[in-house]
């Protein structure tokens, strides 16, 4: 999803060590996404409670943020909005591949093929309005923050980074640039290992970090102009891009010509200049809001519990293990409640 500018951006390894005092705006649907697509059972299919509710998300949502306290590392998850009319078509192209996912993950649970199983189910992952709200009451009850976007998640925590409100926006896409993030942070995993979409295969990752200021300089572009970039090699508004080009042929056409409408002269296309401009305007002009408070409490340890073991049954003895771990953070100074707004 998103735009792939991995192979032209510098990118600085780091560690969540070094991360400690930090608070980053975690794109909160790229973050349940995720747990949706990994956190599963033996046959690939999602954990549910005893009422068949999926509850991977919460899980992963629960013990990646208590990690992220215990190490001093202070999180604001941002939530999606109403898409861009233009991203209809990406959406759509990704509703058929889930239906086709889901079949194929049918077909190969019929035939014994557990491990092919398991492949078609992490794209079989559908984030439900329930499931969002579910989210949004645990980290409530938990005592983190958390906002609304009105449109894009990445667009609103690049807004409120620019606004030196938190350090940086932490998320897997690197559309937070092209919405101006100074800085980007990747890989916000404590296992170190992540699987390969599709595939049986896990790959070791470290914790990453994108200055956009250094990204443009090494660049030689303007944020304008990686927008372009971007756009010739296909955004979430122009799924696919322009073919034939990649990133080196994108960056080498943007550096020598300075624009997108200069760049494309000749090239096939299926959007107009128009849907072009306004992919570009998106970016540089992303709906966002002021209207938002982050305030990070103390846990409300009951209200949790009752929720993720009475409601949900989680074990209340590693929930509570968790919520400890938070409150001895906060105990030894390693978290401290601050307020913005």
């Amino acid at each position: 999803m998103g735009v792939d500018l991995g192979g032209i951006v510098d990118k600085k390894k780091t560690s969540l060590e070094e991360l400690r005092g930090k608070s980053l705006a975690v794109d909160g649907y790229n973050a349940l996404y995720q747990f949706l697509a990994i956190i599963r059972g033996t046959m690939g299919e999602p954990l549910t409670d005893r009422a068949g509710r999926i509850t991977s998300h919460l899980s992963g949502l629960f013990y990646r943020t208590v990690n992220m306290i215990e190490r001093g590392i202070r999180v604001v998850y941002v939530f999606d909005g109403e898409p861009p009319a233009l991203k209809e078509v990406e959406i759509k192209r990704r509703m058929q591949i889930k239906e086709e996912a889901i079949i194929r993950y049918e077909d190969a649970l019929k035939r014994g093929a557990v491990e092919e199983a398991k492949r078609y189910a992490q794209m079989t992952s559908r984030l439900k309005d329930e499931m969002v709200d579910d989210a949004k009451r645990l980290l409530s009850s938990m005592g983190v923050p958390w906002t609304q976007a009105p449109s894009e998640g990445e667009a609103q925590a690049a807004h409120i980074v620019s606004k030196s409100h938190l350090w940086a926006v932490a998320s897997q896409d690197y559309d937070s640039l092209l919405f101006g993030a100074p800085v980007l942070v990747r890989n916000l995993t404590v296992s170190r290992r992540r699987k390969l979409p599709g595939k049986n295969v896990y790959v070791e990752v470290e914790p990453e970090i994108i200055d956009l200021r250094k990204a443009l300089t090494d660049l030689r572009l303007t944020r304008e102009q990686l927008i372009d970039v971007a756009i010739l090699l296909g955004t979430d508004y122009n799924p696919g891009g322009f073919k034939g080009i990649g990133p080196k042929t994108a960056l080498k056409l943007i550096r020598e010509l300075g624009t997108l409408e200069r760049a494309i002269e000749g090239l096939q296309q299926n959007q107009t200049l128009e849907d072009l401009h306004r992919i570009r305007q998106i970016f540089l002009e992303p709906k966002v809001t002021d209207d938002y408070r982050i305030e990070w409490r103390m846990p409300d340890l009951e209200s949790t519990v009752q929720f993720l073991c009475r409601e949900r049954d989680f074990s209340e003895e590693r929930v509570r293990n968790g919520l400890d771990r938070v409150l001895k953070s906060f105990d030894a100074g390693r978290v401290t409640l601050e307020r913005f707004f």
